[in-house]
Formats: C-alpha cells, structure tokens, sequence
C-alpha cells in the first residue's frame, strides 16, 4: 500500500485512513457533511496526490494526445487544461484525464489512480506501435497534489501565494513561485466549485499543507470528495465510466468533435449521429433514503437500471444518484424509484445538475 507525501500529515489532522486505488489516503477527518459544508460555503482542501501525474515531452507529444482522445485539439493553448477521455477501439473509454499543455512540446496528463498502470501501458503500446517521439515521465511519486475548492478558495490562496490567481480563467494554468519552488496551479476541480489544484515538489507537500491549515482551510477527505462530486454530477471511473461505456450515452458529447483520426472514432461518430440506447442520468429520491450504488432502478415497478453512485447529499436534504436509464425514460421529471433494502422508494429522473435544479 502507497502513502502521499503528506501521510503523517493526515494522522495529525485526525484523518481516518482506509485503502483506495492501492493508496491509504484519508476518507475523513471532522466528518463527511462538516467537509462537504466547508467546500460548499468556504474553502476546503483534499490531498489528491495519489491521481496519476505524467509528463509527455518532445515534437510529437500534441500529436500523439490527438491520437489518444476525440478532443478538439484546435481549443487547445498553452497554459490551459482539457477534460477528456481515453477511447479503445470499441468507442469505450479507457479512462478520463485532463491535460494541460505546458507548451506545443510539452503536457503534463492527469489521471486516475486506479488505472495508472493501465494507462501508462496504454500510453507505451501506442507509443511503440505509432513509433512518434515522444518522453513519457511518470511523476507520480515525486510530486504532490492537492485541490484546494470552494467559492472562498481563490481570494484565500491568492495572499498565500503571492499570486493574482483570480486572473486565471476557468481550466487555466499558471506557475507560482512558493519558498524558493515553483508550483503549478490549475483552475481546475471535482467539486462543481471555484478552486485551484497544486502541484508541488513532494518534499513541499507537507510545508504546502500546513500554510493552508493555518490560513483556515478545512481538511477534506475522499467521503466528501465523493458526495461533491455526485451533487456535481461529475462520473468517476468505474461507476459512471468502463471500457464499456460510450461517452456519448455517458453525456460527454459535448467534448467529442468531429475528427475521425482517434482510436474509436467510428463507433462514437455513429452513437453521436444516430443515438444511443441508454442515457447517464440523474435520479431524486422524493421520501426519506439513502441510494447507493448497485440498487435497482424502478420504473413501473420494473428495474430498468442499476445505480452507478449514490449518496445522501447535505445540501439538498436528499438522496441523489446517477443511473444509466433506456433512451425512452430518460427525461427528467420521469417517475421511478429506488429499490433501498427490498422496498422501493419513490423518485424522480433528473438531469445531473443537482445543484442546479436539474
């Protein structure tokens, strides 16, 4: 089992230490709804150093990334990040990343902890097979990274700092010179909130760290994490996304263009032009309940679907969930329910802006 940087860190702070992704990271510290409050309304921090962070150097790394993902690489310029996924040839995702170009020749990927392995592979075959030259550097282990959120979050990092972040727009990057080091900061979040991500030479972590507690932000663990993210309608590999899964019936159309020379474009093209069968959508529950992933989706009194995340949400005072529904029933304001312990619970079919009324 891995440990961050900033391991003992967490033990000081009271964080509870359970394994995830091969990693003992803290699920919370004062308690899930407190972290999820603080993020809402103030600024919390998450230690995140366990997503997998890798450096694509030389004149063939933009093309090589256009191989690897339907994005619109003519959106792309330096100091700026992407969201994206990795396709296989089925048209399934192989996992979503965001990258951020550096410069032309350079980009730093970010990706999930459970797939790194996986990905660098994937990213080694394509390599080799593709014969472009490009320096993959895996820096994973010799950074940290942690997320700062929430609508306080850039006014409270800009003194610390010593940086006009607010000047960064939204999947925006910039260097910030910290204690003799350079951080790179990156507009970015998991949250569905303002906020920046960090990344910092490891031996820096844990001074990183301690300057944000003391300057008031709220630890935050991966049970929070989760909840944001779900209010957020963000999806999370190996729930809302598999190798399996298109990301047009996963919502993700809007960042597929109409390029064909990436693995899987033909399968994606035609779910985009023809539709798809199934749609990732959000589901309410209208009674007291707490959904978890795996419980049946009801309509009629028919399961339809399973849930692929489910959690009790602070902030609206409801279970909330996500759900891959057939076509014909995926309209919000559809009436459904959630099979919770043998008894169903009435619910409605939402978009997956929670937060935004859905």
């Amino acid at each position: 089992m891995q440990r961050t940087a900033l391991y003992e860190a967490h033990l000081k702070a009271g964080g509870r230490m359970v394994p995830f992704a091969g990693w003992e990271m803290p699920v919370q510290y004062a308690g899930i709804l407190q972290e999820v409050q603080a993020v809402r309304q103030r600024w919390g921090m998450f230690d995140v150093s366990h997503m997998a962070r890798a450096y694509f150097r030389g004149a063939d790394a933009r093309a090589f990334l256009s191989r690897l993902v339907p994005s619109d690489m003519g959106k792309v310029a330096p100091m700026t990040g992407q969201y994206t996924v990795l396709t296989n040839e089925r048209g399934g995702v192989v996992d979503d990343i965001i990258f951020y170009e550096r410069t032309p020749d350079e980009y730093l990927v970010v990706f999930n902890a459970a797939n790194r392995q996986k990905d660098l592979d994937w990213f080694h075959r394509r390599l080799g097979a593709w014969g472009l030259h490009v320096h993959i550097d895996d820096q994973t282990e010799q950074t940290v990274m942690l997320a700062v959120q929430g609508p306080e979050a850039t006014a409270r990092l800009e003194p610390l700092l010593g940086a006009p972040l607010g000047e960064t727009p939204r999947f925006g990057a910039t260097v910030v010179e910290w204690r003799g080091v350079r951080l790179f900061a990156a507009r970015t979040g998991y949250t569905g909130e303002d906020g920046f991500e960090l990344i910092a030479p490891a031996e820096v972590g844990v001074a990183l760290w301690d300057a944000l507690l003391t300057a008031g932000a709220t630890p935050c663990g991966l049970g929070a994490r989760d909840v944001l993210r779900v209010e957020a309608g963000l999806h999370l590999y190996g729930h809302e996304l598999t190798d399996d899964t298109n990301p047009i019936e996963a919502g993700l159309g809007w960042l597929v263009s109409e390029r064909t020379d990436y693995i899987g474009a033909a399968p994606i093209l035609q779910a985009k032009q023809q539709g798809v069968a199934r749609k990732l959508m959000g589901v309410r529950l209208q009674e007291r309940g707490v959904p978890r992933e795996g419980y049946p989706v009801l309509i009629d009194g028919a399961p339809v679907a399973t849930l692929t995340s489910g959690v009790y949400s602070p902030t609206l005072e409801q279970g909330i969930g996500m759900a891959y529904l057939p076509s014909a029933y995926a309209k919000a304001g559809t009436p459904c329910a959630v099979e919770i312990r043998g008894k169903p619970v009435p619910a409605v079919v939402s978009t997956r802006r929670f937060l935004k009324g859905g």
